[in-house]
């Protein structure tokens, strides 16, 4: 592992670096505390505020382009705010339910999803973590891929199960 990659990027990458794995560490604690109080609500709103930190910064970003300057993760970012408007309303609006849902669905596809594509060889993370095995970023890759869809699967089952 060599931190120079991250230490010589660009301002953009290390911030949206920062604000990510900020979001990526906290998101477990806010999301999925059993007790939804003061503590809940503080961690929520920084949580929040990383999160767009993060998606914002991810269009000061290139080198990953297929339309012009935007990438696919581009129009994830912007799902992603989306979505945090959608959490946070529904908060606000009281359907708890509609937005634990959506709270967690942004931190498993926008953090986790998304942070898998940083591991993509040549990537500044990639090459953080991996700078003599740059294709060990496809391993990672494939591992949370399985992860993301035995948790779909895992969901899905929970659903069908609840149904009956």
């Amino acid at each position: 592992m060599s931190l120079t990659p991250i230490l010589t990027a660009p301002p953009e990458i290390q911030i949206h670096a920062a604000a990510a794995t900020f979001a990526l560490v906290l998101g477990p604690v806010s999301l999925f505390r059993r007790r939804y109080d003061r503590i809940h609500k503080t961690l929520g709103y920084v949580w929040v505020s990383a999160m767009v930190v993060t998606c914002v910064s991810s269009f000061f970003i290139s080198g990953f382009e297929l339309i012009g300057p935007f990438s696919p993760l581009h129009l994830l970012a912007i799902l992603t705010l989306l979505a945090l408007y959608d959490g946070v309303r529904h908060a606000i609006a009281g359907n708890i339910d509609a937005h634990r849902a959506a709270m967690q669905s942004i931190y498993w596809h926008g953090i986790f999803l998304a942070g898998l594509f940083t591991f993509l060889p040549g990537r500044t993370i990639s090459r953080m973590l991996f700078p003599s095995w740059p294709d060990l970023g496809f391993v990672v890759i494939g591992v949370g891929l399985m992860i993301v869809v035995t948790r779909l699967v895992w969901q899905r089952r929970s659903r069908i199960v609840h149904l009956n």
